[in-house]
């Protein structure tokens, strides 16, 4: 989107234009969608979360000065949600790197089990997935952002460290020491990257814990974005550390979250309609 272009959608969307204000929303639901779901470890908080923060950039948007692009913007306030909203964490005890290797490092006992017609690479798949983004959770809110924008968006230096509120160059210093960090447990305990544990060996056990569920996998069910739509005004920057790549090639989703419709039905609510009687009322 150009800057002219999206200075009119703004403009559009205070003015009352609800077609303007849900082409902004879809023009960055899908990097809110990814950064949540790294950021929380599972699709239904990231959903939530997604819908969460797009309808604060919807409510406050009157606040948006276009001293930045509208999806700097809007990533600041995603930024400030998910590392300091915690009711929306599905994990209630900190999760760590010590405990994470004693989980598996656990013996895997051999078990027939029912994988309902799915291939066992399908199922890998969706368990290195799930795991990978579980293995962020390890991470401190802020460390995990760092590590994001770093890894797996590409943001620059100068860009991410302003979204944080810390200079280019602690940013860079903590997403080296970040990356090592992330680059010595993966090289210990993930197969992908060297590492002791197999995806495929541990399917029985993850069926058993209910940490993969069959009959329902998540991150096959969704639609994979362009990387072109999420590394838009971000720039490569150089790794250090070749372990954590594997974070590098993880695919891009499409949120499911429509901005068209949720506008539609908010306009159309009873409740919306309630509020505006009692204004004109007072």
């Amino acid at each position: 989107m150009e800057n002219d272009q999206e200075r009119l959608l703004v403009e559009a969307s205070l003015a009352g234009n609800s077609d303007a204000l849900a082409e902004l929303l879809t023009s960055v639901k899908d990097s809110v969608f990814n950064l949540s779901l790294r950021m929380l470890g599972n699709v239904f908080d990231a959903e939530d979360a997604t819908q969460e923060i797009l309808l604060k950039a919807m409510t406050n948007l009157s606040s948006f000065k276009q001293y930045s692009r509208f999806s700097t913007w809007v990533y600041r306030i995603a930024i400030n949600y998910l590392i300091n909203n915690q009711k929306k964490r599905s994990f209630k005890e900190k999760l760590t790197f010590d405990l994470m290797a004693e989980d598996l490092e656990q013996s895997i006992p051999v078990t027939d089990e029912n994988y309902f017609g799915l291939e066992e690479d399908e199922l890998a798949e969706e368990l290195k997935l799930s795991c990978t983004n579980i293995m962020l959770q390890c991470l401190s809110p802020q460390d995990r952002c760092v590590f994001i924008l770093g890894t797996m968006f590409k943001m620059n230096s100068q860009l991410a460290g302003g979204l944080l509120e810390m200079t280019p160059e602690a940013y860079r210093k903590k997403l080296s020491r970040t990356r090592k960090r992330m680059g010595s447990f993966l090289s210990t305990h993930c197969g992908v990257a060297g590492g002791s544990c197999e995806c495929k060996k541990r399917i029985p056990f993850a069926i058993q814990q209910k940490r993969l569920n069959p009959s329902q996998l998540d991150y096959s069910s969704l639609k994979k974005s362009k990387l072109g739509t999420i590394f838009h005004q971000k720039q490569n920057m150089e790794f250090l550390d070749e372990q954590t790549l594997i974070f590098e090639t993880l695919s891009h989703y499409q949120s499911t979250f429509d901005p068209q419709q949720f506008l539609k039905e908010l306009l159309g609510s009873q409740q919306l309609s309630e509020l505006t009687q009692e204004d004109e009322l007072l």
